[in-house]
C-alpha cells in the first residue's frame, strides 16, 4: 500500500485532504514528524492562508521536503500548497520553496477574491495527474492569488477568472493543483487517485 504524508504545518483542515487518499487506497499519516514524512512514499503541502506565515511555519520542514525531491518522490501541493512551491509571492517578502521557479501573483483588481466555487479547467498537455479526467471538469477554487511559473511548459491546465491562470502545474514529480481536490467530488477523487497511482509507480 502506498504511503502518503500530509504535512501539518499548521495551516488548513486536513480532514478531508486525508479522507481523500485513504479512499483512493493510500495509507495516510497527517505528521509534522520530520522522520514520519521522510519515510513515506509521496508527501501532500496542503494549505490555506497566506504565503509567508506558511513558510514560516514550515521552515523546519524544509530539508525533508528537499530530500523527497531530490528522490523524486511525488509532491503534491494543494492551493496555498501549490503557491508554496514557487519561488515568491506577491503576498509578503518570504521566498518559497522555489521548486518550480515563478511567482504567485494576486487576482486582477475589480474581481471579486477570493474566488470561490466551481470552474472549469482546460487541459493544456497531458499529464499523469489529469488521467480520466477531461478538459473542462469542474473542481473546486478558494483563493486570490494564482501561480505564474517562469517556464509555460510547467502548465498542465489553466482557468479563466477575470485572467486566464495555471490551475495545474507539474515538473518532474511535483505537482501543484490551485484548486482543492479533496473538494471536488468525484473528478477531485479521480486526481487524488492519480497521484497515488503515481507514488506507486516510483
Amino acid at each position: 500500500m502506498v504511503a502518503v504524508a500530509i504535512v501539518d504545518y499548521g495551516v488548513g483542515n486536513l480532514h478531508s485532504i486525508r479522507r481523500g487518499m485513504e479512499l483512493a487506497g493510500a495509507q495516510v499519516k497527517v505528521s509534522s514528524e520530520s522522520a514520519e514524512i521522510s519515510a513515506a512514499d509521496a508527501i501532500v503541502l496542503p494549505g490555506v492562508g497566506a504565503f509567508e506565515s506558511a513558510m514560516e511555519q514550515l521552515e523546519d520542514k524544509l530539508d525533508i521536503v528537499g530530500e523527497a525531491t531530490a528522490a523524486e518522490k511525488p509532491l503534491l501541493g494543494i492551493c496555498l500548497g501549490m503557491q508554496l512551491l514557487l519561488t515568491s509571492s506577491e503576498e509578503g517578502n518570504s521566498r518559497g520553496l522555489d521548486l518550480i521557479p515563478g511567482e504567485a501573483v494576486r487576482l486582477p483588481r475589480g474581481l471579486k477574491v477570493p474566488h470561490m466555487g466551481w470552474n472549469s479547467i482546460r487541459l493544456r498537455r497531458a499529464h499523469e495527474i489529469t488521467s480520466n479526467i477531461a478538459s473542462g471538469s469542474n473542481m473546486y477554487f478558494v483563493h486570490s492569488y494564482y501561480a505564474n511559473p517562469k517556464d509555460p511548459s510547467t502548465v498542465v491546465a489553466t482557468t479563466s477568472y477575470g485572467v486566464e491562470f495555471p490551475s495545474i502545474i507539474a515538473l518532474g514529480s511535483i505537482i501543484g493543483t490551485q484548486f482543492h481536490p479533496e473538494k471536488s467530488g468525484k473528478l477531485g477523487l479521480q486526481i487524488i487517485r492519480n497521484f497515488v497511482r503515481m507514488a506507486g509507480s516510483t
